[in-house]
């Protein structure tokens, strides 16, 4: 079988699985139940790996055409791997391996565990499918399998009225943003005749076809938190399970952005106009985000109101690649959301880590008072959660730091005025996002209350391993960011591509994939 079939069949096909085998007659060892099935989950994601590399060996043999690609097609079911597709795929593999490592934990005897894993792989899968979808049809279809899928991990602690709370925001705002996506496929199939992903519209600039171009910012505009259509992602990074927020602001909340550029780039002839709506939306969100971050005193929705304003970021530079036509700014963009992934999932296992260690539940919010002390009582935790911070701040020498000058070079040279007041807009917003960040650092320091003389809990080793490996990455990419490029410019050729080439093509180092694994 192809491998670009394997990369989401394997998951898909393995959840259900995964989850009988957590219902196994084995009472009274409740526990070996759930441990079966974690470890059939991490057998999965070893096997999607493999395939992961066996797609990016073949996809760097085709690395004499312009934008080189895989695919499949299976009755409907249309599938393209190009490289923003491999980038997706490492960016959900990456972070669904972690998050379920790190879950082993922090799920670890409670009833239904079985079923968060299963639904972790459903999610990856779906994510994957979605990346890899050769038309607006099959784009839709692994979307919505993809919301579905995850809003069983935001509904697993169904038991706590918040959860289920955020769970049914989740699930009605996401519905409409599907609805919305759909009428513009919907208007694309009647005034074109195609859903193909590759055919760019020659008459893009139609009203039918700019409306659904609209719509599709609009639609997948919610997953990935365009302001005002974000109200339900700081309810699901604050009362999800920690793992499940790691997951969300690692992959799933991105992913709403990868589907929009995917949507939008049969309508490629119209890029300018989605560049200037993409950079109006980009510095709402850095301006919203850091305003309504300044309020909280709570970590966790802190960080939710911190990923609002990094989304505004990579909307900011990507809009700059599609409305100036400066190839630079999407490498920008796409190297951003890798770091941001990396970051996030980092502050959020560190919180888990951090109230374990605690003695508290992982999966619960963390108000700012409860950050007293932790360096002295984790010191793992602790500097973790202080380089995650300071990266998310944008101070060097860290990854944030380098992706968020990136974003800004790109800016400025696009040659575009409104390009580069909003690019100057977004550096003085990364200013004022230290009046959040940095308390958060100095409370990690300070002395703990004299209440917290409370035993201390060791990091498990399922624990401080994803902190370790997360917290490598985020001082591997901002000292070698050239590592980076493995991914991001095969990722950034395709979406240029997609859209029709811009004016310059990033060229494509046809080792770059190989290197990855041979």
């Amino acid at each position: 079988m192809n491998p670009v079939a394997w990369l989401i069949a394997l998951p898909l096909a393995s959840s259900p699985l995964i989850y009988l085998a957590g219902r196994l007659p084995l009472e009274p060892r409740r526990a070996a139940r759930w441990q079966i099935s974690w470890a059939l989950s991490l057998a999965v994601l070893a096997g999607m790996w493999a395939v992961f590399a066996a797609a990016a060996r073949d996809l760097a043999a085709l690395s004499a055409a312009p934008v080189p690609a895989l695919t499949v097609e299976v009755g409907a079911l249309n599938l393209r791997i190009d490289g923003l597709s491999l980038f997706t795929a490492a960016l959900v593999l990456g972070v669904s391996t972690l998050t379920l490592i790190f879950s082993g934990v922090g799920v670890s005897g409670r009833a239904g565990a079985e079923k968060y894993f299963a639904m972790i792989l459903a999610t990856g899968g779906a994510m994957i499918g979605m990346a890899c979808a050769a038309d607006l049809f099959n784009l839709w279809l692994w979307f919505e399998a993809m919301m579905i899928a995850s809003l069983m991990l935001v509904a697993f602690a169904y038991d706590r009225p918040a959860a289920l709370d955020a769970a049914i925001k989740y699930l009605v705002q996401n519905v409409v943003g599907s609805l919305l996506a759909l009428m513009g496929i919907a208007l694309v199939l009647g005034s074109a005749g195609s859903l193909r992903l590759d055919a760019v519209l020659n008459e893009a600039g139609s009203p039918a076809l700019l409306t659904a171009g609209a719509l599709f910012i609009l639609g997948f505009g919610v997953k990935c938190a365009l302001v005002p259509l974000h109200t339900w992602l700081p309810d699901v990074y604050t009362h999800a399970p920690i793992g499940t927020a790691a997951l969300f602001s690692g992959a799933i909340t991105v992913s709403g952005l990868i589907a929009m550029l995917r949507a939008l780039a049969p309508l490629g002839g119209a890029a300018e106009v989605w560049g200037s709506l993409l950079l109006g939306f980009g510095a709402l969100n850095i301006v919203a985000g850091n305003l309504l971050a300044l309020r909280q005193k709570e970590l966790r929705r802190l960080l939710a109101y911190s990923s609002i304003s990094h989304i505004g970021f990579m909307l900011l530079a990507l809009g700059v690649a599609l409305y100036t036509r400066e190839p630079a700014a999407a490498q920008a963009g796409l190297f951003h959301l890798l770091n941001h992934s990396v970051m996030k999932a980092l502050a959020f296992l560190t919180i888990g880590g951090g109230l374990y260690s605690l003695g508290m539940d992982a999966d619960r919010p963390m108000p700012f008072r409860q950050l007293r002390g932790l360096g002295r009582s984790s010191p793992l935790a602790a500097l973790a959660l202080t380089l995650a911070i300071l990266s998310l701040a944008g101070l060097p020498p860290l990854a944030g730091f380098i992706s968020k000058w990136q974003v800004f070079q790109a800016g400025m040279a696009s040659g575009s005025p409104a390009a580069g007041a909003l690019t100057l807009f977004a550096a003085l917003n990364t200013l004022l996002s230290l009046a959040y960040y940095l308390p958060v650092v100095m409370l990690l320091f300070a002395d703990a209350p004299a209440e917290a003389g409370a035993p201390r809990r060791p990091l498990p080793w399922r624990m401080q391993i994803p902190l370790i490996l997360l917290l490598g990455f985020v001082l591997l990419f901002g000292i070698l960011p050239d590592l980076a490029r493995l991914l991001t410019d095969p990722a950034s050729a395709a979406l240029q591509g997609g859209f029709g080439g811009l004016d310059r093509l990033i060229s494509l180092n046809g080792d770059s994939l190989w290197r990855l694994f041979f």
